[in-house]
């Protein structure tokens, strides 16, 4: 082998990513995965494991959930231990969530050299904890592996040019080899009594929008007033928001419990639109060619919105509304995601890296 990485994982979007490098990884380098324990439900992190045949982590922390200073400092402790006894020629993070962060410290705390897999993006809105996150991994990163031109430039922008590397999208990669894999998808659609292309899909999990009474409130109604069935995979923490809050649900948004990521595809590639606050699913929506509406007032991935593929449409009810009238979209799809070959890519410059540093 060529080295020991580190890579650590923590939340269902970065399970995805690191499903995609660490084929390509253990290739080439013994890979210790670190799983903080971030996303705990069986639906939103084990189900990974298993459908995108990534190996039982070596280290499962088992942190769950908490205050954000609260979760990062006890990944942070955790981390840290861990990394110490490792002994890593790298460490190796995904994305934006604390786990990222957390494991950006911890490496940057005992000198090790740290790749960002994602690096780059920005909303511009420092209200979000992924945005703090985001920016502080790559402000201490070694190595940043950007999914877009865009990311490229906005790390120019900050003066972050050295280790600097536009890769293609890791999740593109994903997709391309899971995309047609057997699910439960059809069945699901069977059991709701829907067609492909008879519904729209629906996800809300950020923050901004669980944590106010107000804006879930004003998605909801809006969604429920437009009348069409939207398929809602209800994230843990979304179900207990609407629980506590007492808000009501329209029946024609049809509520169920996460699901895995091949039935996640399934429901993406056949609805015919998308309303979303995540950032992967806006760029899955694109990849498939789904309109999609973000439901949140900027995004990371403006390619998508300058393409006419991803409307930006806030949480007031008049403006969602006003989205879905919206005719589906004539335009082309750049191929601003890569070729779905970014992992062989990042594990390639990985290898010259590590080659460079021991010789």
């Amino acid at each position: 082998m060529n080295g020991k990485i580190c890579s650590i994982v923590g939340a269902r979007p970065q399970f995805i990513k690191a499903a995609a490098v660490g084929r390509e990884l253990r290739r080439r380098f013994a890979e210790v995965l670190i799983h903080t324990g971030q996303h705990y439900d069986e639906s939103m992190s084990s189900v990974f494991f298993e459908e995108l045949e990534i190996p039982p982590p070596d280290y499962n922390l088992d942190i769950r959930s908490g205050p954000h200073g609260r979760q990062t400092g006890a990944m942070l402790g955790a981390l840290e231990e861990v990394l110490i006894g490792e002994r890593p020629d790298l460490v190796l993070i995904y994305g934006d969530t604390n786990s990222t962060l957390a494991g950006a410290l911890a490496a940057a705390k005992l000198h090790l050299p740290i790749a960002h897999v994602e690096a780059g993006l920005r909303s511009f809105n420092r209200e979000m904890p992924e945005e703090i996150n985001r920016i502080l991994a790559d402000e201490i990163s070694t190595l940043l592996f950007c999914p877009t031109a865009t990311a490229v430039d906005n790390l120019r922008r900050e003066g972050v040019t050295s280790g600097v590397f536009l890769t293609g999208d890791v999740m593109l990669d994903a997709l391309m080899r899971y995309r047609e894999k057997p699910s439960g998808g059809p069945a699901l659609l069977q059991s709701l009594n829907l067609n492909p292309g008879g519904y729209r899909l629906l996800t809300i999990h950020r923050a901004g929008n669980t944590d106010s009474v107000s804006n879930l409130g004003s998605l909801l109604a809006a969604l429920g007033e437009s009348g069409t069935p939207i398929v809602f995979p209800v994230h843990p923490r979304t179900r207990g928001r609407i629980s506590e809050a007492g808000l009501a649900v329209a029946k024609n948004i049809r509520c169920i419990d996460p699901v895995g990521y091949l039935e996640m595809l399934f429901l993406e590639r056949n609805a015919d639109l998308i309303l979303t606050d995540s950032g992967g699913i806006q760029k899955e929506a694109y990849i498939f060619g789904v309109p999609c509406v973000t439901l949140r007032e900027e995004t990371e991935w403006v390619e998508t919105v300058a393409a006419g593929w991803n409307t930006l449409a806030g949480t007031a009810p008049e403006t969602i509304l006003s989205a879905l009238l919206r005719s589906r979209p004539k335009s082309e799809r750049p191929k601003i995601f890569g070729s779905g070959t970014s992992s062989a890519l990042i594990t390639d410059i990985l290898l010259d890296f590590l080659a460079r540093g021991s010789a």
